[in-house]
């Protein structure tokens, strides 16, 4: 029992690490916000922290998952995986949606104030869709396969690399990117409890049964 509860603790450990470096490394301007750690970074729109790259890699995400699913198919394992990606993907970024309207924050280049909630129609920060679609789609896969290849937990690199892109490009604030990251593992831990995905009983047999297997 004892080494089960530690081998579930491993599990956790990298994500754990990652919340701490972006605690701390806010936490050396600390600021407003829920956590008291929001402040703005200096802008940077170069480079890789491009808007333009930061989109090849969401595009690129969801054409896997939804490639993926259809290519190899429900019945297989991977295959299996990528809708389960596709359920959280899609789950978290309406969710994320929602948070935006409901909390209408207003972003670091609306005013430099993080604690400017209910604006309004204007705003719509909390949380960051980007990173929540990033973590959702890497979270079904390493929680499926991090038991047997641990390099899989590499994948973390997608939201983080999209976090500190958007910190860097001044449209969203700290809490912002730790709450999409929390929205979309949350979701996407939730998706791989699912026997059936969403998705795979939505779509017509078809395009769920696997190109690769048919063929």
């Amino acid at each position: 029992m004892q080494s089960k509860s530690r081998c579930k603790a491993n599990r956790w450990a990298p994500i754990a690490c990652l919340l701490l470096g972006l605690l701390r490394a806010a936490s050396a301007h600390a600021g407003g916000g829920p956590f008291g750690i929001d402040h703005e970074w200096g802008l940077d729109n170069s480079g890789i922290w491009a808007q333009k790259d930061q989109n090849v890699i969401e595009y690129a995400a969801l054409a896997t998952e939804i490639g993926g699913g259809i290519w190899f198919g429900r019945d297989s394992e991977l295959g299996h995986t990528f809708w389960q990606s596709v359920d959280s993907t899609a789950i978290s970024s309406i969710s994320a949606e929602i948070l935006k309207l409901a909390f209408s924050r207003a972003r670091p280049d609306q005013g430099g104030n993080p604690n400017k909630w209910f604006q309004g129609s204007c705003c719509d920060s909390f949380p960051s869709g980007e990173v929540t679609v990033q973590a959702s789609f890497v979270t079904p896969i390493i929680i499926n396969y991090a038991h047997s290849d641990p390099w899989i937990w590499a994948l973390e690199a997608l939201p983080l690399y999209t976090g500190i892109a958007r910190l860097k490009n001044r449209v969203h604030w700290q809490s912002d990117v730790i709450a999409g990251w929390a929205l979309g593992s949350g979701v996407g831990y939730w998706s791989t409890r699912r026997e059936i995905p969403i998705s795979v009983q939505l779509l017509p047999r078809g395009l769920t049964f696997g190109v690769y297997v048919h063929y």
